[in-house]
């Protein structure tokens, strides 16, 4: 019974913030952040017998995408953390120990840069155990509150992006879209922070990159491992 009151009294607040915002809510479905993960299944189909791997594939949401994959040769599910729908479990700042150098067709992650403590390190590990003119996709979030604390680190503006995927990385940026558009409500009477709800912000970020090259060891290194720096683990737990 308190369940259901709980989900009733959800659905009504959701109900009166849609009145409450009507004049700006938009049809998710339409929105463009959406599409460049359609872009990127249209471009694996066009790939023969792909070999595919998902970073963060554990099921905690509901919601997979093994599915949409059916046609690859090869599907490969890694996670942190155990779980449904992971078939490797490992830590993607090490990757190239899990998996041989030029291995995957095409490489994608959702929700999950926010949770890497080194973002920039993962990045070149991609990049070792991708084929040259394979294609990566990854979608964030520029804004979205605080989850999976502690290991929650990053929000990625569209243009941080071109720090991580760039000629030194040996990548090129196909696609690169910000949207799910939200508005801020400063709840401090900070005379710099009161014009915020009269701006739009974003909670979702795509983007599709190629890798061009291997990327310049000469110049990019970082032998630091994660429990280095800090000594908490993600935690297992529903995610947002």
């Amino acid at each position: 019974m308190l369940e259901k009151t709980k989900d009733y009294t959800r659905k009504l607040c959701f109900k009166i913030i849609d009145l409450l915002h009507c004049p700006f809510v938009k049809r998710g479905a339409d929105d463009p952040y959406h599409s460049v993960f359609g872009q990127f299944i249209s471009l694996t189909k066009q790939a023969s017998s792909p070999t595919i791997l998902e970073i963060g594939s554990r099921n905690v949401t509901g919601i997979t995408r093994r599915h949409l994959f059916a046609h690859c040769g090869s599907y490969v599910g890694f996670d942190i953390i155990d779980g449904d729908g992971v078939d490797i479990v490992g830590d993607a700042h090490n990757l190239s120990e899990y998996f041989p150098v030029d291995h995957f067709d095409f490489i994608y992650s959702v929700s999950v840069f926010e949770h890497l403590l080194f973002p920039w390190k993962v990045v070149l590990e991609i990049n070792k155990v991708t084929r040259l003119n394979g294609l990566v996709f990854v979608s964030t979030h520029p804004a979205w509150p605080e989850h999976e604390s502690p290991w929650d680190f990053w929000r990625f503006p569209r243009n941080g992006f071109h720090a991580l995927f760039n000629y030194y990385t040996g990548f090129e940026i196909l696609s690169l879209v910000e949207g799910l558009p939200c508005k801020l409500y400063s709840l401090v009477d900070d005379d710099s922070t009161r014009g915020v709800c009269f701006q739009t912000t974003n909670q979702g970020v795509a983007l599709i990159a190629r890798k061009i090259g291997e990327y310049r060891s000469d110049l990019l290194k970082w032998d630091i491992e994660v429990s280095d720096v800090i000594d908490t683990m993600y935690p297992n737990q529903q995610s947002d």
